[in-house]
């Protein structure tokens, strides 16, 4: 059956910012206080991610314009300019990552829920890992009955959840919780503070950790009316949440000494709510934190079915995970995406994962695939291949791409060969993957020298990794 073409611009803006705004907003504070930076260091990192996301937001919006045909880029850039292989590496890391952060607002969920009730702990004991099971096979089944319906569920509930978050921004304005000292005695920290150069690198995960998903709209553009119509919805959705995130960030920096912000418990919002108006501030955060995170489990769902379902009907998946039901939902990648989060959700009960843990996993996977795209638009403009037909024209082209490039190479820098390592754990299994659909499409293996060359480096990086991995000196969960 034919997938309806039927969103619009509204319905995919509110998609990209749902999957975006998620936990991360809730935790920006406490996460950035606990990684060692402060103030002067938060401002930083923030605008490197403004202008590194813009780059990609942009990047994006113009790879929709010029190659239109490339519906569900986000795998499909790195197919067409860099070869198979790692197009299906970038599908797969993107796969997975998408699955991961659901996993992680599992753990966040079952921990802001312990606060009312304390048979949920931390949110990784053996009842929180069941009734959260329990709760993505409702999402399985809700995705299962048609993604377009569920896609408009979820335009209801990011509204909802906008509202509370709203909320703390003005409360901390109109009871004037902000106060200018505290603010700069958490500008650039004690003399024995880390560099400054440490502390910016330390807000890389939890800044890009708060984008990941703005490339949404992209990944469900086939869905669209027009892949345009997805660019714009990712421009806007980038747009909205960065000011968000700032005003939030540089509010709490100046209502609670760092040294405190660090100490909060997730999520680390209701302490400052709660030291700005009481107890009833945390309990609005709390609350806000399950709608927040029960939705965008909604959003990621859906997300993770269309990030395994595109990559099989451009060839890089098996066949059987494009096989589409009466509702026009994904059958097998429905199914395989539910047992994939099953397995992961398992592993926070076993390993008694962390949100923390999980998220920085979930960032460092996402992170090839957002540098592969800008890599192929920037190889677009060297080729000259349409990069003036926009607005901005050829300077605000090569702008995008070079900027979305450059980002893409910091945040591999900034992330650290740790986290690098740990990436390939999870891309060098999906390679079986790989080697099935070839075969099953009578398609030579590694058609290019690139993709031959790649393979060797993913697997000697593999097998580093389980070295490491084995003698304790890296920890993936």
């Amino acid at each position: 059956m034919e997938k309806e073409k039927n969103l619009g611009i509204g319905k995919l803006t509110l998609f990209a910012i749902s999957t975006t705004l998620a936990s991360g907003v809730f935790s920006l504070s406490g996460d950035f206080a606990a990684g060692g930076a402060h103030t002067l260091a938060v401002l930083i990192g923030w605008a490197v991610c403004g202008i590194g996301m813009a780059g990609l937001a942009v990047s994006f919006y113009r790879l929709s314009v010029v190659k239109p045909e490339l519906s569900s880029g986000i795998f499909n850039y790195a197919k067409t300019g860099f070869g198979d292989y790692i197009g299906f590496i970038n599908g797969w890391g993107y796969w997975i990552s998408a699955i991961l952060a659901p996993v992680s607002y599992v753990a966040l969920l079952f921990a802001t829920l312990g606060n009312f009730f304390d048979a949920f702990g931390d949110g990784n004991n053996l009842l929180s890992v069941v009734v959260g099971s329990l709760y993505v096979w409702f999402l399985i089944l809700l995705v299962y009955r048609g993604v377009n319906s569920a896609v408009g569920i979820n335009a209801v509930v990011v509204i909802a959840k906008l509202v509370p978050i709203i909320f703390t921004v003005f409360a901390i304005i109109l009871m004037g919780a902000f106060k200018p000292s505290v603010f700069m005695e958490n500008f650039a920290g004690a003399p024995d503070s880390p560099s400054l150069l440490t502390q910016v690198k330390g807000t890389v995960t939890t800044t890009v950790w708060t984008f990941i998903g703005i490339e949404g709209a992209v990944v469900l553009s086939a869905r669209a009316k027009n892949t345009k119509i997805a660019g714009k919805a990712t421009i806007n959705s980038f747009l909205a949440l960065l000011i968000l995130y700032v005003l939030i960030s540089v509010l709490s920096m100046g209502v609670m000494p760092q040294e405190e912000l660090a100490k909060l418990s997730n999520p680390p919002m209701a302490g400052v709510m709660a030291y700005v108006v009481g107890p009833w501030g945390a309990t609005l955060v709390n609350c806000a934190v399950i709608l927040s995170v029960a939705g965008a489990m909604l959003s990621y769902v859906i997300l993770c079915t269309d990030s395994a379902y595109q990559p099989a009907v451009n060839g890089l998946f098996p066949k059987f995970l494009s096989r589409l039901n009466r509702h026009d939902a994904p059958t097998w990648s429905v199914l395989g995406t539910g047992i994939v989060l099953q397995f992961f959700i398992i592993m926070i009960y076993v390993a008694a994962s962390s949100y923390q843990k999980l998220y920085a996993v979930s960032t460092s996977t996402i992170m090839f695939p957002y540098f592969f795209s800008a890599l192929y638009y920037l190889k677009l403009c060297i080729q000259g291949h349409g990069c003036d037909n926009d607005a901005g024209g050829k300077a605000g082209a090569w702008l995008a791409a070079v900027v979305g490039t450059i980002y893409g190479l910091w945040l591999l820098y900034a992330t650290g060969w740790q986290y690098i390592l740990i990436t390939t754990l999870c891309y060098a299994p999906g390679t079986i993957l790989y080697y099935w659909s070839k075969k099953e499409r009578h398609e030579k293996v590694f058609p290019k020298t690139s993709d031959l060359a790649a393979f060797i480096v993913v697997m000697v990086l593999f097998v580093i990794s389980v070295i490491l991995l084995a003698n304790g000196t890296i920890r993936p969960f």
